[in-house]
């Protein structure tokens, strides 16, 4: 269990750390493997969200689950990123919390995923809470002096 004062503290911190939507690359359902493999490559994202037109979010991408799907018995099939769609290699299991997310769940979640999406009640994309914002304010929080914690 998180201790008061850090859990409030991250909690507040957390809200405003959000990275919305809007700022997060991301790929849409019906997009063939190519545009996702470039979309990362650009973006120099290891995973992205797949939203649908509505920004509903269904799953994550990555380069390693795109290789993965194009990987022949024989021979690596580049030319399978053109028909393949993101929904045939995307990962549906994932960490998801609501946006009025438990600061404890997020923490144990972030231990094995760099980042967790956050979307509203009716799974549209809201944004992600990464690893690197928390242990941010973890830092912060260990070294302001105790009267600026309360």
């Amino acid at each position: 269990m998180i201790s008061n004062r850090l859990g409030s503290f991250l909690n507040e911190k957390l809200q405003d750390g959000m990275i919305s939507a809007e700022k997060v690359a991301h790929v849409q359902m019906g997009n063939n493997l190519e545009h996702a493999l470039l979309v990362l490559t650009k973006c120099g994202y290891s995973t992205i969200p797949v939203l649908d037109f509505e920004f509903k979010l269904y799953g994550l991408i990555s380069a390693a689950l795109i290789t993965d799907a194009i990987i022949g018995l024989e021979r690596i099939e580049y030319e399978r990123l053109e028909i393949l769609k993101v929904e045939d290699a995307m990962e549906t299991n994932f960490p998801v919390v609501k946006e009025d997310f438990d600061i404890e769940n997020v923490v144990r979640l972030l231990v094995d995923h760099p980042f967790v999406c956050v979307t509203s009640e009716d799974f549209k994309f809201q944004g992600i809470l990464t690893r690197k914002i928390v242990l941010k304010q973890v830092n912060h929080f260990i070294h302001v002096p105790a009267e600026e914690k309360t």
